[in-house]
């Protein structure tokens, strides 16, 4: 048998974890990645952050920089920009962690399941076949088989290379 360890969700299970000051999706400085807050991107008008508490490994957000609470509020520019940012960040998903499919949503609205309701945003979670197994069912804890901080610094160097791209 196979032991997987996921002892950063533990708090998250247990509602103990803190509270995140501000908002999740504005990490302080303008650094374009920062590890502490698991920020993999960001740029004048979207960011990727890696979920701190992932339903799956490369479960990833990605929300416009400009803290509104809906896909109405985004301005032309704004919108153009998420939709490619979804696109690139899925595509890095699929080369550097090899899924066998995605689930790419965004709930608009407390009632509709935004645990952050005020700040528009996007959920990516790749998908294997079988990534989900008895301990989901039966005790409601997900078993994620990479430390996030490794998955972090796997997926990071493909996300500064769009930066680089950008800055050139």
């Amino acid at each position: 048998m196979k032991t997987l360890w996921t002892p950063w969700r533990m708090e998250h299970v247990q509602g103990t974890a803190e509270k995140v000051k501000g908002c999740l999706f504005e990490p302080p400085g303008a650094s374009s990645a920062d590890r502490e807050f698991l920020l993999l991107y960001r740029d004048r008008h979207t960011l990727v952050l890696l979920n701190r508490f992932p339903y799956t490994n490369g479960h990833l957000l990605v929300a416009p920089v400009r803290h509104i609470p809906s896909l109405t509020d985004l301005l032309a520019d704004e919108r153009a920009a998420l939709m490619t940012m979804l696109s690139t960040a899925t595509a890095i998903l699929e080369k550097k962690l090899h899924p066998d499919g995605f689930n790419v949503g965004c709930n608009l609205g407390e009632t509709a399941g935004a645990g952050i309701a005020d700040h528009l945003h996007f959920h990516i979670v790749p998908r294997w076949d079988g990534d989900h197994n008895f301990m989901t069912v039966l005790a409601e804890i997900r078993s994620i088989p990479e430390h996030l901080l490794v998955t972090y610094d796997r997926l990071l160097p493909a996300f500064q290379k769009i930066s680089a791209t950008e800055d050139a």
